[in-house]
């Protein structure tokens, strides 16, 4: 007998489903929410569940509205896919069974959204138990989307082709994997082709997003069928639907990544098919998919020169893309003066520390930390399913709402034009220039902000076209600051800033004078101005302006700094995000020069206040301490006045982050700490140390409560690769700073970093950022070896045997191997004897690694250390000898650099040359066996 349930329960959960949706009381929805996830632990509720989703007609029963039982319904289907999800193969069959019929009859439902939820569990069944779990799943779906019976009804047709196309989208591998001599693919190909020919345009559009769905995976299955599926494309082409053609744009656009060789013969047609559907206003969607045509083609280096016959026809669609439409220019109408509004709490972002470089002991320090330039044209490509009209989204990150970050018809053109441009350069903008001879001084100022787009877009590939225009064209440009439309002065200041590489180069004074000052000064003002998107756009710009003018921005500090310290009064929580960005990039170029007095005056106040009032715990921590980070580099010892405070509380907020971790692993109830508030603390206390004078970081460092390097070691075993390669850096900032204090906890350091240096610790679902902590491990590992102090000789054979790992390893990168041998190498300056007797081992290996590597401090000690290991054990280098000799001819042609006579590097050359020389029985015939070059050197340098 089919289970069936029981009144009361079903009563409770129609009532539990119903609250934890409503907004309208929110205690009944959060004790909804719990009762719900407690009934997730009785097998019975998911039979409960798919009960509800399927069976509308019983809520006429349960006095619910219409509204209210598809709510209810779809708050089913959702809890149903989340507990297959958590429990699905804990099911006993029966309940399966009973489950999965319920939720195929749901697809013939007459309500869309039912149909689409149930679809969506169907996925999540075949998801948990796999293709072979439900074999007469497919087969079905197929009969009832392509009516093979002749009497299925439209409704279901499109239930069942939507939920086949939500089977696609979600087991992609397994549909393609052999099972027994047959892939599911190639039977289901055939027969999505076969559907697209549906009479149901709904059924024909979910068909072909079925087949787009592996067109990316160039599975044998699709690359066998391609044929058929480019002739079925060239059918569907001028489909009466606007799905379809949609369809239709997107297979064209994955085609061209996998096989630009089919597309290529039909570019001249396509070309004016994808013109054609960009300027369908009817349906911006429509237009979006052809705009990514271009985007794509242009990308692919092999495709793009065939469109260079069409940019006549291609430019101009793109340039009429990027003008506002008419719902864009109603939402702007009130975008007027909001300076002095306090932002909502959805204005503000989330903020992640950013990814750093690792420590590279190739070229002795940290690079800095490269960002993504930002502009009005950026944007995540925002995909997903066709959801009916007023359905839910099943799953919401929170953005949908941001318009402002979505992408969408005028960013994929700026962003197409943009790729052209740095293809064809010249070419693009002659049919570009027309058009802003036109527009840029239009009386609407939807088509001067659109040519102001168009100007910034050709930026970086037309530069040397728009050159001889710019010395009228950026005089212009910076009266737009001032146009009364802020959307106009906002794109104004992203353009300028595309073009502040040129203005920063002009050599000639006047010229500087004349068009990069004017073009500072002005983006610097909008800094300021009444609109708090051209406050954020002229920051970004600025920032922009300051990574190309680098030194060159020295002589203007004292304005600029004023300018900050009035941007710090004024604005609001959401664009200090971008000033303290400004500060630090103008910290990281001009360096030094920051350090004057009267500039610290003027702007550390304002930092401090800033920093008085963010809490430990805001996120806006995150760009703060990493400005400051840039702040204490830049000012060096003259940041002592303010490091006392900051190095506290850096060490609080890693102390709390520590503790709140160790809490939320023992209560799973609590949620884990940002790792972001270690890792920017950590970089902070890094900067201090490094900027401080060493008496002075030290004492810092002494006085720490908690224990500093307590803390280290903690953050030092952290799971997060970020918090980890943070630390290994604060390490070996500790080695060459404060090797005194560092000294007595190296006991309990040492082994976590022989630990860290095993390759077998790396997980293979992070190894490129593992390996950036490994490459931090190794640099500090070899700037605590150069200590004469460290005592490592217990340790020594553990760290050797974990380098030697790295450098044998073929998958290494090149920079962690570099980074592994310099630390070898170093290890020798003062464990010599240790490392003798392996020195077969790894003296080959040494040479080739390092031969490449820049000539810095860190491979003069490397070469120091390792000569000292040659002169111990000198005959274990015969294999490899003649590379000795050379790496010895390379270093002499380099020893004007005061690196190399450093640590008398020059004289253990010196001595192991003349110690071979001695060894070597036939020492000229060997000699003669190295390039003339490099003979002429060593005699030269070492007289041999």
């Amino acid at each position: 007998m089919a289970w069936q349930p029981e009144r009361e329960p079903l009563q409770e959960l129609v009532g539990y489903l119903k609250d934890a949706l409503s907004g309208h009381d929110q205690n009944a929805q959060r004790y909804a929410t719990m009762m719900l996830g407690q009934a997730k632990s009785s097998p019975a509720t998911a039979n409960y569940l798919a009960y509800i989703l399927s069976n509308g007609p019983i809520f006429q029963d349960l006095s619910l509205s219409s509204s209210d039982s598809i709510l209810v319904r779809s708050s089913a289907a959702i809890n149903l896919k989340n507990t297959i999800k958590a429990f699905g193969k804990a099911y006993p069959q029966p309940d399966l069974v009973y489950i999965r019929s319920l939720a195929l009859s749901a697809l013939q439902d007459p309500t869309s959204q039912i149909r689409s939820f149930a679809g969506s569990v169907i996925s999540e069944i075949v998801q948990k138990g796999g293709i072979l779990g439900w074999p007469q799943l497919l087969p079905e779906l197929i009969a009832l989307a392509g009516n093979e019976t002749g009497n299925i009804s439209p409704q279901t047709q499109e239930g069942a082709m939507s939920a086949m196309a939500k089977v696609c989208e979600d087991n992609k591998e397994s549909l393609d994997k052999d099972y027994h001599g047959q892939r599911p693919l190639s039977v289901i190909i055939p027969k999505l082709l076969d559907i697209t020919s549906s009479p149901n345009p709904k059924v024909r559009a979910f068909a072909l997003a079925s087949i787009n769905t592996f067109i990316p995976e160039t599975s044998q299955s699709v690359l066998a069928s391609l044929d058929a599926i480019m002739a079925r494309l060239f059918h569907l082409a001028n489909d009466p639907s606007n799905s379809v053609r949609r369809n239709v744009c997107r297979s064209f656009t994955q085609l061209v990544d996998i096989r630009p060789d089919k597309v290529k013969p039909h570019m001249g047609g396509l070309v004016d098919y994808f013109v054609l559907q960009q300027r369908n206003t009817d349906d911006p969607d429509l237009a979006l998919d052809a705009a990514e045509f271009w985007l794509c083609v242009g990308e692919n280096e092999r495709l793009c020169p065939s469109l260079g016959p069409y940019l006549g026809q291609i430019v101009p669609v793109l340039l009429e893309s990027m003008v506002y439409d008419e719902e864009d220019i109603l939402r702007f109408e009130g975008d007027a003066d909001d300076a002095d509004q306090e932002d909502r709490p959805e204005d503000l972002k989330p903020q992640f520390a950013t990814t750093k470089i690792p420590r590279l002991a190739t070229n002795g320090h940290a690079g800095t930390n490269g960002e993504a330039e930002q502009s009005p044209t950026s944007g995540n490509l925002v995909t997903g399913d066709d959801l009916s009209e007023g359905e839910i989204e099943e799953s919401d990150d929170g953005n949908a709402g941001n318009l402002e970050d979505r992408w969408n018809l005028r960013k994929c053109s700026a962003a197409a034009l943009d790729v052209l441009a740095s293809h064809f350069h010249g070419a693009v903008f002659a049919v570009t220039l027309p058009y802003l001879t036109e527009n840029l001084r239009h009386q609407e100022w939807t088509n001067r902000e659109a040519a102001v787009l168009a100007i910034g877009a050709v930026a970086d590939g037309c530069m040397e076209a728009v050159t001889p225009h710019l010395p009228d064209l950026v005089p212009y440009l910076l009266s737009l600051l001032n146009d009364p439309e802020p959307v106009v002065r906002l794109i104004t200041c992203w353009a300028l800033g595309r073009y502040s590489s040129w203005a920063s180069h002009l050599q000639d004074p006047s010229e500087r004078k004349r068009y990069f000052e004017p073009m500072m000064e002005g983006i610097l003002n909008k800094m300021l101005d009444r609109n708090k998107r051209v406050q954020e756009a002229a920051a970004s710009a600025f920032a922009n302006l300051e990574e190309k003018a680098t030194k060159g921005l020295t002589p203007y500090c004292g304005p600029i700094i004023r300018q900050f310290v009035q941007c710090f009064g004024q604005y609001k929580d959401r664009n200090m995000f971008i000033l303290y960005d400004c500060v630090q990039t103008l910290a990281e170029h001009v360096g030094p020069a920051l350090a004057q007095q009267e500039l610290i005056d003027t702007l550390m106040p304002a930092i401090i206040q800033r920093w008085s009032k963010v809490s430990d715990r805001s996120q806006e921590i995150f760009p703060l301490l990493e400005c400051l980070s840039y702040v204490a580099t830049a000012l060096g010892d003259a940041f002592a006045p303010f490091a006392i405070p900051v190095f506290a509380r850096c060490i609080r907020i890693i102390h709390q982050s520590l503790e709140e971790y160790v809490r939320s692993i023992n209560n799973a109830a609590l949620d884990k700490p940002s790792k972001d508030f270690l890792v920017t603390s950590l970089d902070l206390l890094s900067a201090i140390i490094q900027a401080l004078d060493n008496r002075k970081a030290s004492e810092l460092v002494e006085t720490s409560q908690p224990r500093f390097f307590d803390l280290l070691l903690f953050c030092m075993e952290e799971p997060s690769n970020d918090v980890r390669q943070s630390s290994y850096a604060l390490l070996g900032d500790c080695a060459v700073n404060i090797f005194n204090q560092l000294q007595p906890f190296l006991p309990a350091l040492i082994p976590v970093l022989i630990q860290q240096l095993d390759l077998d610790n790396l997980r293979d679902e992070d190894t490129e950022q593992g390996f950036s902590v490994i490459n931090n491990a190794c640099w500090s590992c070899g700037e605590i070896a150069m200590n004469e102090h460290a005592e490592i000789g217990p340790y020594v054979e553990q760290i050797y045997q974990r380098l030697l790992g790295i450098i044998n390893n073929p998958e290494v990168p090149t920079s962690v191997n570099e980074n592994a041998v310099i630390a070898l190498g170093r290890l020798g300056v003062h464990c010599s004897q240790s490392l003798a007797p392996h020195l077969g081992e790894f003296g080959r290996s040494f040479l080739l690694i390092i031969g490449p590597v820049e000539y810095t401090e860190e491979r003069a000690h490397a070469f120091l250390g390792f000569n000292r290991t040659v002169e111990r054990n000198p005959q274990a280098m015969e294999a490899c000898l003649l590379d000795y000799f050379k790496a010895s001819a390379a270093f002499a042609r380099h020893s004007n650099s005061n690196l190399n006579n450093r640590g008398n590097v020059g004289e253990s050359f010196q001595r192991n040359l003349v110690g071979y020389k001695g060894l070597i029985p036939n020492f000229e015939p060997f000699l003669q066996q190295l390039p003339e070059r490099d003979i002429e050197k060593l005699r030269e340098k070492f007289n041999l």
